[in-house]
């Protein structure tokens, strides 16, 4: 599927993979949405691709469907990248016996797979009224896990668990879709260099980079977003969940 001309959303786009994804798409020629919460990096980044900001809560159905409406506007919606999360680290039960706080398990699971669904349930009523394009293709969704998703650490219960919905609802997800030629796959990226591992001492930084099977080093945000750009463009790539992670699998801790 040819990108140049079309809308994209891109969640999360203001910094980060989000970032990257939007700046590339951009260069390919697509007229990009990013959707945040980060107003001022929101709005330089948009007005450096030549897109548009819209503030967005993705748990919010008012809120995206303000971008859903302002992608439309700009092109024929076919594209939709979910980069919004957020993290969480603690045990189900800490060294004291608390227990995990259960507010905090349900917002990361709230923003990061009831988020995603909600922006890509949003999205694909949108492109699914677009002209069909060559086979019947309409667009392409691409969605974010990790590989905690699968390799789960100490600590990590709400994070795993919402990247785990998320690989899992990828293929029914696409299913539903596949009879409005709506495409749906999902990155699962290992350890990138992003703002959150940036606060991180170096030499953390560099234990890290060791712990990849190879290269030995943290993966960068614009090989996520070549990543995204080649499950939208590939039209035969549907229902699938690709591991970006240099081979890594997480120890427990």
């Amino acid at each position: 599927m040819q990108i140049e001309g079309v809308s994209a959303i891109v969640t999360g786009g203001a910094s980060g993979l989000g970032e990257a994804t939007s700046r590339l798409f951009a260069a390919e020629g697509a007229r990009v949405v990013i959707v945040d919460l980060q107003d001022e990096r929101g709005s330089a980044v948009a007005s450096e691709v030549g897109g548009v900001y819209v503030r967005a809560d993705v748990t919010d159905p008012d809120q995206f469907s303000d971008a859903v409406r302002a992608a439309s506007d700009m092109g024929p919606l076919r594209v939709l990248v979910n980069c919004a999360g957020i993290g969480w680290a603690a045990r189900t039960i800490d060294r004291e016996g608390t227990p995990h706080d259960l507010a905090q398990f349900t917002k990361v699971v709230s923003v990061n797979l009831i988020g995603s669904f909600n922006c890509l349930r949003l999205a694909a009523s949108a492109i699914s009224a677009t002209e069909p394009l060559e086979h019947g293709e309409r667009g392409a969704i691409v969605n974010t896990a990790s590989v905690a998703a699968f390799d789960g650490q100490i600590g990590q219960a709400a994070y795993s668990a919402s990247k785990g919905g998320v690989v899992g609802m990828t293929l029914p997800i696409a299913r539903d879709l596949a009879a409005t030629g709506v495409r749906v796959n999902t990155i699962a990226p290992g350890l990138v260099e992003t703002p959150l591992l940036g606060t991180l001492p170096e030499p953390a930084r560099q234990a890290l980079a060791q712990s990849v099977l190879f290269p030995k080093r943290l993966a960068q945000p614009p090989e996520y977003a070549r990543t995204a750009l080649f499950l939208v463009a590939n039209s035969y790539m549907n229902g699938e969940t690709i591991r970006m992670d240099g081979g890594i699998r997480l120890p427990p801790k």
